[in-house]
């Protein structure tokens, strides 16, 4: 059984559905839509089974793992990598009592680590011990060449997590292309420091509250290595040895670039412990950005941190000249946009307004991606045009408090505004740093760059209720 996101659009009696990884229009049947009941449509037939096959596939539908066979936690080794840390680690063996682990000692010093290979065998964990610290990529492999089962779990140690979070992630795994299934990570529920408690509302690791297919360029584009489940034989090598960050990241990209699927399921949550002193919280950041360099040079289509329409960037150039006719000038270029979606989409008489919608959303995104830029990761050219110039100081500012007044609703933040606008701030000057450094470093500049994506026709896909077909299978590596 599959269920309809609650992110997507429906029109037309629900024939028309608009969401999916990328964004696409998925036009149905009358026979189509009759098999989906409730925002659920389960594989009972062929017919049905395809057309489940199809929305799960553009990302449109997501499986209910509940409705999936179980697979049993025996055929999972978890690999945790830990440098010291024996308390939180201890904490975490606790939870997986029953469960094969590994534990990998990444080259903890001999003075502290005595304590945490009595926990390890405390917890009745395999112990594997490395002389040198070698990153927790590389950990992780070490670890994955010691497992036998078909699924391996990667869990850092700060996390608390137990058998019936492994198994309900495991059910995923009753889709053969499935490679990695992730969970919620969020912050452990309690009255921290303030940085701590604006890390439970923001964390860079939690990706929010719906499930999602995971792609480059979609709402959802990585999964967080901090609580990782796989299919042993999808990862092949496993992570990209020596990198010490964004490792993560390159793996799903390589995995989804292979033809696997990569699924984020928020209804799984794990507790992890936050930093909660804002020096470390900021170098930790820091050190996040300088990973974009890297990644832009091993996967540069998938990196960019801001991907326009010419059209949405027009509408954002017009607005940044702050004049009195900007207004008036990007509200006629969405409308001539809405109305040539409306000719190309020949929308009909229940989705009339979905042209208006897709190009005010175009907007909305630009918009979103533009004050991203000029408060994260171009902040330091953002600076010297605030320096030079009283109209760039008085745009910037308007995008920093709205942008921090419309985050710390939306989160609901158990902060107070003016803490959270500041840690927000920080946070974006953190990242944005490390950024640049990595970029300086490696004398690569693509991680900055902005692309320009020609206006094309949306994705459009036709569902019917045809009968025979396999859906697809990835190209195995």
């Amino acid at each position: 059984m599959a269920i309809v996101g609650a992110d997507v659009w429906r029109y037309d009696g629900d024939r028309v559905l608009v969401g999916g990884a990328p964004t696409r229009v998925m036009r149905l049947s009358c026979q189509a839509a009759e098999l989906i009941r409730n925002d659920r449509v389960e594989a009972s037939d062929p017919a049905s089974a395809r057309l489940m096959a199809r929305l799960v596939d553009a990302g449109i539908a997501h499986p209910e793992p509940a409705s999936l066979p179980a697979i049993s936690p025996d055929l999972v080794t978890v690999v945790v990598p830990v440098y010291g840390r024996p308390d939180e680690l201890g904490r975490l063996l606790d939870g997986l009592a029953g469960m094969r682990v590994v534990v990998v000692d990444d080259g903890t010093p001999a003075r502290d680590a005595r304590a945490l290979h009595e926990v390890v065998a405390r917890g009745g964990a395999q112990l594997l011990r490395l002389d040198e610290n070698v990153g927790p990529a590389s950990a992780r492999n070490r670890g994955l060449a010691a497992v036998t089962t078909p699924f391996v779990a990667f869990v850092d140690s700060d996390v608390t997590l137990t058998p019936d979070d492994v198994e309900r992630m495991l059910r995923h795994f009753g889709d053969p292309a499935l490679a990695v299934v992730g969970p919620r990570v969020a912050g452990i529920p309690r009255r921290g420091t303030w940085i701590e408690r604006y890390e439970n509302a923001r964390s860079s690791v939690d990706l929010g509250r719906r499930p999602a297919l995971v792609r480059p360029r979609s709402p959802v584009s990585w999964l967080s290595s901090t609580c990782l489940v796989a299919r042993t034989e999808a990862l092949a090598g496993g992570f990209t040895d020596g990198m010490r960050v964004a490792e993560d990241v390159d793996l799903v990209w390589r995995l989804t670039e292979a033809g696997w699927r990569v699924r984020y399921d928020p209804a799984v949550t794990v507790a992890h412990q936050h930093r909660a002193r804002v020096r470390p919280w900021f170098a930790r950041k820091l050190f996040y950005g300088t990973g974009a360099a890297r990644l832009a040079a091993r996967h540069p289509d998938a990196i960019p941190p801001a991907i326009l329409r010419p059209w949405s960037a027009a509408v954002v150039a017009l607005l940044l000249c702050a004049r009195w006719w900007s207004v008036p000038a990007a509200l006629a270029v969405t409308l001539a946009t809405a109305w040539r979606l409306a000719r190309r989409l020949r929308a009909g008489e229940g989705a009339r307004t979905l042209p208006l919608r897709l190009a005010g959303g175009g907007v909305l995104a630009a918009l979103t991606q533009t004050t991203a830029l000029a408060l994260r990761h171009w902040w330091p050219v953002a600076a010297v045009a605030a320096v030079v110039s009283r109209r760039a100081r008085w745009i910037i500012g308007t995008m920093a408090v709205v942008d921090a007044v419309v985050e710390h609703r939306r989160l609901h933040a158990d902060l107070d505004l003016v803490r959270f606008a500041v840690a927000r701030r920080l946070d974006d000057l953190a990242y944005g740093t490390g950024v640049w450094w990595g970029c300086l470093r490696r004398g690569d500049f693509r991680a900055l760059r902005i692309e320009l994506t020609p206006s094309r026709r949306p994705r459009a896909a036709r569902a019917g209720v045809r009968h025979g077909g396999e859906p697809p299978t990835p190209a195995r590596r």
